[in-house]
């Protein structure tokens, strides 16, 4: 179960003048902690558009201007009066941010879940869009909680077959990553760690498969590794389209083809598999393999490192998904 985990800090550059994202299509986007602060705030929307929720990733917040408020700021100018909910879990900001490394996310979903069939300005539905863990986060949203509908679901850096090493993460100064790590080589599949910390959750070994498919609480439920429920077959084949975002030179994701669904295969944690070759597409267990007979599954790639992108890119690339 030993892994060698790294210790550098995630930082995203920027490359553009504009404090406010608005004008250099160079422009790098922030990454605190591995992934985007976006969108705490929220504005109106009108009846030509989709509402957008976004889901953090693991050491952000809901809130942090420097990255999630400069993407709402950035969707909003390009999508005028759309309705945007950055997902606070939580009370307040301090709170959020812990909650990314210690709240079940079974509870994490299921608070989400209730806050998302209380906001009237969703009824119609809603587009959802994760970055890095909040990807696979909102992906059980949209397996377990069809009311409202998601339409799209866009996948920016997520791991949706889990991590096998935690090569870089955020709150190296707070020795959080530290404790991470020493929790997963120890054992990561004890009630404890499980219940408590939220990486272990989507923690995936490919050499004892046995043991993560019977003990991981979230990720062997929402990949159909024990059972398969139906009901989570049929609600993310609902989805008009499962956009997933790879970064090409990604250092924080081990392996990094779990942004694309894909993973070590079994037994071993050097040869790798693509989602189209693993059991969960051949027996498509999700419905992912009827989804990409109808198109419905959506594969980019950008160069970079973790959730490293340009305002042209993401502009190009992903607002036609949210329009």
């Amino acid at each position: 179960m030993n892994r060698k985990l790294s210790q550098d800090v995630n930082v995203f550059t920027s490359s553009g003048s504009d404090s406010s994202m608005g004008s250099s299509a160079a422009l790098r986007l922030i990454s605190v902690s591995g992934c985007l602060l976006l969108l705490c705030g929220s504005s109106w929307g009108n009846n030509a558009t989709v509402p957008l929720v976004i889901w953090h990733g693991m050491g952000d917040s809901c809130c942090n201007p420097l990255s999630m408020g400069a993407i709402q700021k950035m969707v909003e100018k390009e999508v005028p009066g759309i309705y945007v909910l950055s997902l606070m879990i939580g009370k307040t900001v301090i709170q959020d941010t812990e909650n990314g490394f210690f709240m079940d996310v079974n509870e994490q979903v299921s608070f989400v879940c209730n806050q998302l069939s209380q906001d009237p300005k969703l009824k119609g539905g809603y587009n959802a869009m994760g970055f890095s863990q909040g990807s696979q986060f909102l992906r059980a949203v949209a397996q377990r909680c069809p009311d409202p509908p998601m339409k799209n679901l866009i996948s920016v850096g997520g791991q949706h077959q889990g991590v096998f090493g935690l090569p870089r993460c955020p709150g190296e100064s707070s020795h959080i990553c530290d404790w991470i790590r020493k929790m997963l080589n120890s054992g990561a599949y004890t009630d404890i760690v499980q219940k408590h910390l939220v990486q272990a959750q989507y923690w995936h070994d490919p050499l004892d498969d046995d043991l993560y498919k019977k003990h991981s609480l979230f990720l062997a439920d929402i990949n159909q590794e024990r059972v398969v429920n139906e009901t989570y077959k049929k609600n993310l084949m609902s989805l008009n389209k499962f956009v997933m975002v790879k970064f090409l030179q990604d250092t924080m994701v081990d392996p990094v083809d779990s942004e694309w669904f894909g993973f070590y295969k079994p037994g071993q944690d050097k040869e790798l598999e693509t989602l189209q070759e693993s059991a969960i597409y051949t027996e498509d267990r999700l419905g992912l393999a009827e989804m990409n007979s109808a198109g419905k599954l959506v594969f980019l790639a950008t160069n970079g490192d973790h959730l490293q992108f340009t305002q042209e890119w993401f502009n190009d690339n992903l607002l036609p998904y949210l329009r």
